[in-house]
């Protein structure tokens, strides 16, 4: 089975650093991520919480992957992907997270997004690297 394509994601993309005063802060600094590097407009941020409220991203290990909602497709630009590491963790519905990978696409492209980080995330030792990631490097080499 081949790999899956790389990720949509550029280096400054990418915060190693940050801290979030719960869950609904920590997916909008993913939002405020996709917005700066030009992968949606302001709305979407509004709908990755209106997902949040509908069904969890928390998808376990420590890992959420936020996006926005079906409906909100008009306000993704284009693919993208960032990543937010929270040292300190961030309560997400009673479980803590440290690592979130927020995701735009067009269309259907979330399935092959989310297929993709699938991949490294069935990976132990990349799962591992990623949530450990102190250096923007590590987290381009194991999403490209």
């Amino acid at each position: 089975m081949p790999d899956a394509a790389p990720l949509p994601l550029e280096p400054r993309a990418v915060v190693l650093d940050a801290r979030a005063a719960g869950r609904d802060d920590a997916i909008r600094q993913c939002g405020e991520l996709l917005l700066a590097v030009g992968a949606i407009t302001e709305p979407y941020i509004a709908s990755m919480l209106e997902r949040e409220r509908s069904i969890s991203t928390y998808v376990g290990e420590g890992v959420a992957i936020p996006h926005g909602t079906a409906k909100a497709k008009q306000d993704v630009l284009r693919d993208a992907v960032c990543v937010v590491r929270f040292p300190e963790g961030v309560d997400w519905d009673g479980e803590r997270v440290g690592l979130c990978v927020g995701i735009a696409a067009k269309g259907n492209g979330h399935v092959a997004l989310l297929a993709a980080l699938a991949d490294v995330l069935l990976d132990p030792d990349r799962a591992r690297n990623l949530r450990e990631a102190t250096e923007v490097e590590t987290v381009m080499k194991e999403l490209l």
